[in-house]
This record gives structure tokens, C-alpha cells and sequence, in this order.
């Protein structure tokens, strides 16, 4: 079995024709650089070297062969070196991140990419759009590496969340509703409106805000439409469906017809929070982490 010391040594006298120049180059004996090349050429079964004390050492044809595919192998070698030694200090690697659409309309997602991007450019990062359910399921079974997710009451066992952003909630309506064009609107104003909220198809949706929405003004909301997401939730508000209770970067969307709205006596915000799990063994992955929690450490870099 070829090994890195015999194709160096190989190298060498085939760059410098020369044993005693190549020993000098390697900074070894003449007659240990002697007894590798031997080796090499009985282990290969072939004759790499034509020696001769009267003529200069020379290249066999198998020798010129050789050659081109050595170099090759030592530039493979020295590569998957540096990559392992990156890897391990979590600067090459690959990070599966899923996110809730709000993770793009904050600019949370493409704000934790581009500052993880400055000191980390040979990670691959791939993402995914996910629901937080799925997005909890996936990251406990390794489909996914991070999460930026909707908080959770209970998470699966070995599932972290850390809180990363928060912002304020607003009521998306049809430009043409009649509370739209009007001054601040007050929670009761509410009571008799139909409303659109995105539940996730689980208990934990966003219905909360809903509730406290009528606990707020004083009645029992009517939900007329659950959807998927807030882009659906806004779609049916602009044409006229409903109120949906969105969070305020839904703001960034250019949807027409629709309008936000502040709630004045309705201060509920909602949290944005990064996922992972507890045991992570990819420093890659910890790297991101670390830095997606605590932004400044790109600063201090």
C-alpha cells in the first residue's frame, strides 16, 4: 500500500533528478530517500527510475506516468488535510437550516447567513422552508441541523430554543375595510369581524393571539379561516375575507390590497427562536449557533 512519505520522496528526485539534491530538499539521509524509492518501485512492481553513476537519474516511461498521478494524489492529500482540519474547527461543513416564512420577512434568516458567511465561506449551507412542527420532527430525527421556529411550550427531548427576535403584532384588512383608513383602532372595534389565522394544523398555532386579542377588547372572537401561513392569511385579508392577526414584518411583503394596522390597546409581541439540538457533534453546525445566538461575536472576530 502506497503511502505519503513514498510519493514525496519520489517526487522529489523526479523534480530534481538528482538523490542527493532531493535528500537535501526532504532533509533526509540520501541512502533512507534510496531505500524508499525501492520500496515504492517493489511495491508498484515496476521500475520508476533509470540509475546510472555515469549518466543523470531519468524518468521511466511508467516513471512519467507515475508521476503525473502522484503529484495529483499529494495535492488530494494535502486538501482533504486542510478540509479536516477546517471541519474541525467548524469552518468547512455542511448546515441544513429549516425556517418559518417570518424567519425570511424579519430578514432573520439572510441576516445569520451573511454574518456566519464573513469567517465561515467554506460551509454549505442548504435551507428549507418548514413549518415549526415539521421543523422540530426534522431536526430530532437529523433531516435538519437548526431551526428558526415559533416557540414552543414543550420541544422534543434534546431540542433547545433560544429566543432571537421579537416584534409586535398588527391586523392585515382589505384596503377598502371600513376600520382601515380610520385613526387607531381599539381591540372592541374587533368583536364583530370574522377572522383569518394561520394554525399549523396544531394546538400550539397562532391561535394564542387570537385569544388574547378578545380578551383585550372584550369578546369571543369568531375565527372563520385557518390557513397554512401569514402570506395566505394576508391573501384572504386583502380580498375582503376576514381580519388576520400578523406579525408587523409581514409589512415587507409588497401584497396588494391589503392593509396593517396597530391594535392600540393591544400590545402582544411574538418571539422568533433559533432550534438545535442540546448534543450537537458538527462544530460547523455549533459555530452557527454560537453566532446566531449571540450576533456580536462576529464583531469580536
Amino acid at each position: 500500500m502506497l503511502d505519503v512519505r513514498q510519493l514525496q520522496c519520489f517526487l522529489a528526485v523526479a523534480e530534481e533528478l538528482h538523490f542527493a539534491k532531493a535528500a537535501d530538499r526532504l532533509g533526509i539521509a540520501q541512502s533512507g530517500l534510496s531505500t524508499q524509492i525501492q520500496r515504492l518501485e517493489k511495491d508498484l512492481g515496476v521500475t520508476l527510475l533509470n540509475r546510472n553513476k555515469r549518466k543523470p537519474v531519468t524518468l521511466t516511461d511508467a516513471g512519467r506516468l507515475f508521476y503525473a498521478e502522484a503529484e495529483a494524489a499529494l495535492r488530494h492529500i494535502a486538501r482533504a488535510d486542510q478540509v479536516g482540519r477546517l471541519a474541525a474547527r467548524g469552518l468547512a461543513g455542511v448546515i441544513r437550516i429549516g425556517y418559518v416564512a417570518s424567519g425570511v420577512s424579519t430578514g432573520l434568516l439572510s441576516r445569520m447567513l451573511g454574518d456566519f458567511r464573513k469567517h465561515h465561506e467554506l460551509v454549505r449551507v442548504e435551507v428549507v422552508p418548514m413549518e415549526t412542527p415539521r421543523q422540530l420532527d426534522a431536526l430530532n430525527d437529523g433531516r435538519i441541523d437548526v431551526g428558526i421556529v415559533r416557540p414552543r411550550r414543550l420541544c422534543p427531548a434534546g431540542i433547545v430554543t433560544k429566543i432571537v427576535q421579537t416584534e409586535r403584532l398588527l391586523t392585515a384588512m382589505a384596503s377598502h375595510h371600513a376600520l382601515a383608513r380610520r385613526g387607531p383602532v381599539a381591540a372592541r372595534e374587533l368583536a364583530d369581524q370574522p377572522f383569518i389565522i394561520p394554525q399549523f394544523a396544531d394546538e400550539e398555532g397562532f391561535g394564542f393571539a387570537l385569544t388574547a386579542l378578545g380578551k383585550a377588547g372584550g369578546f369571543t372572537p369568531r375565527l372563520e379561516y385557518r390557513v397554512q401561513d401569514f402570506i395566505s392569511a394576508a391573501s384572504l385579508a386583502s380580498a375582503g375575507y376576514g381580519v388576520a392577526i400578523v406579525p408587523e414584518s409581514m409589512q415587507n411583503f409588497a401584497q396588494p390590497g391589503v392593509f396593517y394596522k396597530p391594535v392600540a390597546d393591544f400590545g402582544l409581541a411574538v418571539h422568533l427562536a433559533l432550534a438545535y439540538r442540546r448534543r450537537e457533534m458538527s462544530p460547523a453546525v455549533r459555530a452557527f449557533v454560537k453566532q446566531a445566538v449571540d450576533p456580536s461575536i462576529t464583531a469580536k472576530s
